[in-house]
């Protein structure tokens, strides 16, 4: 039988919050003095934000780029500084793994600001599959995983407000260091044995 959680109980839960610092990144010269240090890392945690469209028909560029360090989060806030050079190849280095969910969603946003391709990525929803996890959504395998509730007040908000709220600097930071932290509890573990003692 396979790992899961329900809405109920993930309602109980106490809700994450982020510890550590949060950049944002809204100007071209603030870009390669992130990037140079989000290079130094061999994990990052990784999410996107799109300002939501409510007509039919209309589709919005991804507004944020999310790269979560154990300690840091840098929100690069693309609707002001497009896809600088120095981020497209932090994002096609393959010697730096990065991590997300649901990654075909957020590499089809990608693409539409860039022709190069990410490499080195893993996805989530493909991963948690081996510890015999059935949730596929980030808030559930966190619950799951950690018994702390992701909000998704923010998620519908306007990520291209002409300043993040605390509230969305606190969210954005929380989905890409979530989804870092879940793979690095996972990655020490053997899928074998962590389903057994699970049982």
């Amino acid at each position: 039988m396979g790992l899961t959680i329900t809405k109920e109980e993930i309602a109980a839960l106490p809700v994450e919050t982020f510890e550590g610092k949060i950049h944002v990144i809204d100007q071209v010269k603030q870009v390669p003095g992130a990037v140079a240090l989000l290079a130094k890392e061999s994990l990052l945690g990784f999410d996107t934000e799109t300002k939501p469209a409510f007509k039919r028909g209309q589709v919005n560029k991804v507004a944020l780029l999310q790269l979560a360090t154990k300690n840091d989060c840098f929100l690069f806030r693309l609707n002001r500084i497009g896809y600088p050079n120095e981020l497209e190849e932090l994002m096609g280095n393959p010697d730096i793994r990065k991590i997300g969910l649901s990654l075909r969603d957020d590499f089809a946003a990608i693409r539409q600001r860039s022709g190069e391709r990410p490499e080195n990525f893993i996805d989530l929803q493909s991963y948690v599959d081996m510890f015999g996890i059935e949730v596929n959504s980030l808030q559930k395998i966190y619950a799951l995983l950690f018994n702390k509730k992701i909000s998704k007040s923010q998620r519908i908000s306007n990520w291209e407000a002409p300043t993040l709220s605390p509230a969305q600097q606190s969210y954005a930071a929380i989905d890409a260091w979530a989804c870092l932290r879940i793979y690095t509890y996972l990655s020490n573990m053997d899928p074998e044995k962590w389903a057994k003692c699970v049982q």
